[in-house]
């Protein structure tokens, strides 16, 4: 009565790649007549036991709930062709909602309600769901100025007036699987372009995926991908006079880039935007490789994400100034310079291919 019927088991069967459709409530009935079997066949399972006995009837078989959830784990990082369909299809919508909110950009504000993150927010969304995507992959990031400088920034209701640039990662969901884009734009309403600080980070942050694209194919080692970047970030602070006082060698060596570049390269994506399979080693003692959400070699067909950033977050950095042994590293007067350029990231969802990459990401950057 308050939401419609449920799909009925012909029609799962008719819609979904699946050999059988039961309703939950033979669950019991299906597993006694499984125990009569000779030998009694084990059950493979995912969540957790009280699921299965809720009802109150005993698991008759004997059960594993860790060994399916695992392997449907690894399953997932490889993609087939109708997956990868539906990513490039994500992105494509995506693609347009970012346009959208570029457009409304360039028109600048014209009231006083206007101008505000919340509204670039509104027409992210609005595109969405009129191109048949009502759910977003997760929940976007509109953080302009500073607020770019917050990873996973969620406020979204901050005027734009002020402010130099926006960073934009938001995308849609299409069929269940998540698109996931980044692009940093600059404020100003149409003839906006990026100012001199500005454009000089944006450049070392598409030095840094143009990069590692070009390193990527089936087989290659994820961490050498992700310190190549950090390689380049390092070059680009160095450049600009952000970093000094050592060789670029040095620096890296010193994780000197890592304050301005806190976050992994990039991790799976498919039914979830952080898709499962890639193994992370969050309490790696190596603090560049902390939060890299793919450890080990990428498999042929798998989707990333390649999504580089340089960021002046003060609670990142201000720490690292005052750090005996690293804060001489960092030239302050220069640093001072860059605040209000809060940070940039270019994120892009690739397939690994096994000469290379397909790049499904075709937002403008």
């Amino acid at each position: 009565m308050w939401s419609g019927l449920p799909l009925s088991p012909e029609q799962a069967l008719s819609q979904y790649d699946i050999d059988a459709c039961l309703p939950s409530t033979d669950l019991p009935t299906h597993l006694a007549q499984l125990a009569l079997q000779s030998p009694a066949p084990d059950l493979y399972a995912t969540g957790t036991e009280a699921e299965y006995t809720a009802a109150g009837n005993p698991l008759v078989l004997r059960t594993d709930f860790t060994l399916l959830k695992d392997a449907i784990d690894e399953a997932r990082v490889v993609k087939d062709e109708y997956e990868i369909a539906a990513l490039r299809h994500a992105n494509k919508i995506t693609a347009q909602a970012h346009q959208a909110v570029r457009d409304r950009i360039a028109k600048g504000s014209s009231s006083e309600l206007e101008g505000n993150e919340r509204e670039l927010e509104a027409v992210f969304t609005e595109r969405c769901i009129a191109l048949g995507a009502p759910k977003q992959a997760y929940h976007g990031i509109f953080g302009a100025g500073e607020n770019a400088a917050t990873l996973h920034y969620v406020h979204n209701d901050q005027p734009l007036q002020g402010r130099k640039n926006v960073l934009v990662d938001a995308a849609a969901e299409w069929g269940c699987y998540c698109a996931d884009v980044t692009r940093t734009y600059p404020l100003g309403g149409q003839s906006a372009s990026f100012d001199e600080k500005s454009q000089a980070v944006y450049d070392i942050v598409a030095e840094m995926q143009a990069s590692c694209m070009e390193m990527m194919k089936a087989g290659v080692l994820w961490e050498e991908v992700h310190l190549l970047a950090h390689r380049v970030a390092t070059r680009g602070l160095l450049r600009l006079g952000i970093l000094s006082g050592a060789s670029e060698d040095e620096l890296v060596e010193k994780r000197m880039s890592v304050p301005f570049f806190p976050h992994g390269l990039g991790h799976y994506l498919g039914l979830d935007t952080h898709d499962v399979g890639g193994h992370p080693d969050y309490d790696d003692q190596d603090e560049v490789f902390r939060y890299l959400r793919v450890r080990g070699k990428l498999p042929e067909n798998s989707v990333v994400t390649v999504e580089p950033g340089v960021y002046f977050c003060r609670f990142l950095i201000e720490p690292v100034l005052n750090e005996q042994g690293k804060g001489k590293y960092i030239d302050r007067g220069v640093l001072d310079g860059y605040w209000d350029v809060g940070g940039v990231r270019i994120e892009d969802d690739v397939v690994v291919r096994k000469d290379g990459v397909e790049n499904l990401t075709v937002a403008a950057k």
